[in-house]
């Protein structure tokens, strides 16, 4: 179901939050303008407000402003897709190596419920909220690996991520299909760091390869449809 703003939002990081998931789950499509007039009204808040949101969200590579024209959703190009997978494989297989040899049992439990509501997202049809789960996976290995620096790129990375695959996803059901977190989940507990660097290192290099990298349109998004009053 997608949220709803039923009461008037007042901050920044509120504002930041959910234009941030409705992007991320594919509600926003990339390259929708982002009116600063309208997400005031829906979010009733001042113009201003809205202004330092979006600045906010361009700072992590979500939008773009254009001088004249306003703030858009980022729409990354194919040689920007390319890139970013291509910089996650240099990263996070060395992650997943950290991660194995520090994972505890408390973390093995926190991967396998985001695993769980991966899996019930897609039971839904919500492969939006999916992927948005399983770009908190990935940070959650960050996490567990202990490095902050790694993490906090890796932020900006998955989130332009989930811009790459709203535009050049081919196989939406890969994720479903897929064993590899459950994989690493299972190097992680029998802290085989090995194993985990070569399955990181495989699973995002399969990503890569059911990317579609041609040039298409998208279908334009109300903002007002998104987030209903």
């Amino acid at each position: 179901m997608p949220n709803i703003v039923s009461t008037p939002v007042n901050t920044v990081e509120d504002i930041v939050n959910q234009l941030t998931e409705a992007v991320h789950e594919h509600r926003i499509q990339p390259g929708t303008r982002l009116r600063e007039d309208e997400v005031g009204d829906i979010f009733g808040v001042s113009r201003t407000l809205v202004r330092q949101a979006l600045r906010s969200m361009a700072h992590d590579g979500l939008v773009t402003i254009e001088r004249n024209r306003g703030a858009f959703v980022a729409r990354p190009t194919l040689r920007e897709a390319r890139e970013v997978f291509q910089t996650r494989v240099l990263l996070e297989p060395q992650t997943a190596r950290a991660a194995a040899e520090a994972a505890t049992a408390r973390d093995m439990k926190v991967l396998e419920r985001h695993i769980a509501l991966e899996h019930e997202a897609l039971d839904r049809g919500e492969a939006g909220l999916a992927l948005k789960l399983s770009g908190e996976f990935h940070l959650e290995i960050a996490r567990i690996a202990d490095q902050k620096i790694i993490e906090d790129f890796l932020h900006q990375l998955i989130s332009r991520s989930s811009l790459v695959i709203a535009l050049y996803w081919r196989r939406r059901t890969a994720l479903c299909e897929s064993n590899a977190h459950h994989e690493l989940i299972e190097a992680l507990r029998a802290q085989d760091a090995d194993r985990a660097e070569d399955l990181m290192k495989d699973h995002l290099l399969d990503l890569l390869t059911q990317l579609d990298l041609s040039d298409r349109p998208t279908a334009p998004t109300s903002l007002h449809d998104v987030f209903p009053s």
